[in-house]
């Protein structure tokens, strides 16, 4: 049945603690705790209620080696630039340097979780794109804010799915199975804390952009 994990966590805590946690141990993470995390997912909503997720839990070696293989051919591609744009930002540094770390030690993540949707993926206009991925990205936040509660690290990434063909080969998806996200998980590192984000005024236009409302404490209350 393997360990009992709590996860009573305030969900104001582990939203205001939740951070991308991208250098993990390589210990193993217990089947049962993932599989929990996916069932947590699997209660956030769905377009037409369509439940429409697949989930391909990756441990295999071989598999993870071929999944950190695309992972880093996309990551010299926009690493690079990405360096080049935030050679005077510090914190950008640091974020860079931690995705640089992830991409160097893929292979000894000891879970990768791809989430997947069902059905046809359509192009235009772009409002059915948005549509169609909005029926998987819930379930991910629960899972990221699952594993938060229980303290194993966690991150939404993309880079290995820079070619949706090779990707649909090493993971055997059929044509109607689009890898739409990746979530390495394990043990961190570090630790999870507060996070710093901008102020809520900075972010919020009442009727039209632009027009904030007041920077005074309680006035986010007072809309």
């Amino acid at each position: 049945m393997g360990e009992h994990y709590d996860f009573s966590m305030p969900l104001s805590e582990a939203m205001e603690t939740q951070r991308a946690i991208r250098r993990l141990k390589p210990d193993p993470v217990d089947d049962a705790l993932v599989l929990r995390l996916i069932e947590l997912a699997l209660k956030a909503p769905t377009g037409s209620n369509a439940q429409n997720w697949e989930f391909i839990v990756v441990k295999d070696p071989e598999v993870k080696a071929k999944l950190a293989r695309r992972n880093r051919q996309a990551w010299n591609l926009y690493g690079g630039l990405g360096r080049r744009m935030a050679r005077n930002d510090p914190k950008m540094g640091k974020i860079l340097n931690a995705v640089q770390w992830q991409a160097d030690h893929f292979e000894e993540i000891p879970v990768i979780v791809v989430a997947c949707l069902k059905g046809l993926r359509l192009f235009f206009p772009p409002i059915v794109s948005t549509s169609y991925y909005g029926s998987i990205y819930p379930s991910v936040q629960n899972l990221l804010l699952a594993a938060r509660a229980v303290n194993l690290g966690a991150a939404l990434i993309t880079l290995p799915l820079w070619s949706h063909l090779s990707v649909r080969r090493i993971l055997g998806l059929p044509w109607n199975v689009t890898p739409c996200a990746v979530i390495p998980l394990g043990w961190p590192q570090g630790r999870y804390g507060p996070t710093i984000r901008k102020p809520v005024h900075e972010v919020v236009s009442i009727d039209r952009y632009g027009n904030r409302p007041s920077a005074q404490p309680g006035a986010a209350q007072s809309l």
